[in-house]
């Protein structure tokens, strides 16, 4: 069996996330712990946490997974906005923590055309920067507890000015890290196949997961996202598409989800919902690759 899941809203209450995972039959599940469109939050309520926690210790889903919203760009060359995510970055961390989820996703950003150096600069300096900042908040709070919490890292699809679009450019970020011990990885399926990462079989998808062993460690690797292309290998385009739909296909998924590697990680699916397939039918697709 697979652990998979898809993103639910937290409309209403973010605990209701957890009732809606449990709707669609959710093993794992991924929210944003605010509005994602906005950089103005209010902090959490120990009633709205505990409320949180408590459905999740009832629900047996595991792990919740957090993603950080749109709006932020660690590898800004722009001051303010670097600020603001960097400054958001933390919070997130910190809501992550008091919620007790485990893992938190961030894209890395664009240069905006600066070059790589400068973004390499950007990144790590803000990773280091909000785990030093999060270890202040936990120590105000340090009453109501908290969990630890791995900030995943997420591969891009390789487009013009992202940062993260090979496993080396991830593995340098990381090495640098001063506390390197809390930073993960995210394997994107569509991303990566994008960035011109093979996955359609067994042969391929083995060396993929030579080239991110060696260049990042499969240690590091905690998390998927699976999705399928709506662009083909090398495309360098970030479009999402229904499991088994895409480029990717039923049979690239069926290798993807008989790896050894892979099989064992909770998975996050980020699939359209539309007339042809709703999030349902993606994880039944998605189960049924994997057990045949």
């Amino acid at each position: 069996m697979v652990a998979v899941g898809v993103h639910v809203s937290i409309a209403g209450s973010i605990d209701r996330a957890v009732d809606r995972a449990q709707k669609l039959g959710c093993d794992t599940f991924q929210i944003f712990t605010k509005n994602p469109r906005g950089w103005r939050f209010k902090d959490l309520t120990p009633e709205q946490i505990e409320k949180f926690t408590k459905k999740i210790e009832k629900s047996g889903i595991y792990p919740p997974v957090a993603h950080v919203s749109y709006l932020p760009n660690l590898a800004s060359p722009k001051d303010d906005v670097y600020s603001r995510s960097v400054d958001a970055f933390a919070n997130e961390i910190a809501r992550c923590s008091a919620l007790k989820i485990p893992y938190l996703v961030t894209h890395l950003g664009s240069h905006l055309g600066t070059g790589m150096e400068k973004g390499f600069e950007r990144i790590i300096s803000a990773v280091n920067t909000a785990i030093d900042v999060t270890d202040i908040i936990r120590e105000r709070r340090s009453r109501g507890g908290g969990g630890s919490v791995t900030i995943l890292l997420e591969n891009t699809a390789g487009t013009k000015n992202s940062m993260g679009g090979r496993f080396e450019d991830i593995g340098r970020i990381i090495d640098s890290v001063a506390r390197d011990e809390l930073v993960g990885v995210c394997f994107d399926t569509c991303h990566a196949f994008a960035a011109g990462y093979e996955l359609r079989s067994a042969e391929t998808l083995d060396a993929t997961m030579a080239r991110f062993d060696e260049a990042i460690g499969l240690d590091r690797l905690k998390l998927v996202h699976l999705n399928d292309s709506k662009g083909g290998l090398n495309s360098r385009f970030d479009r999402h598409e229904h499991i088994g739909m895409g480029y990717i296909g039923e049979d690239g998924f069926r290798v993807i989800l008989h790896n050894d590697v892979i099989r064992k990680l909770p998975m996050i699916l980020e699939t359209p919902v539309d007339d042809r397939r709703d999030d349902v039918g993606n994880l039944r697709v998605a189960r049924t690759l994997a057990e045949g």
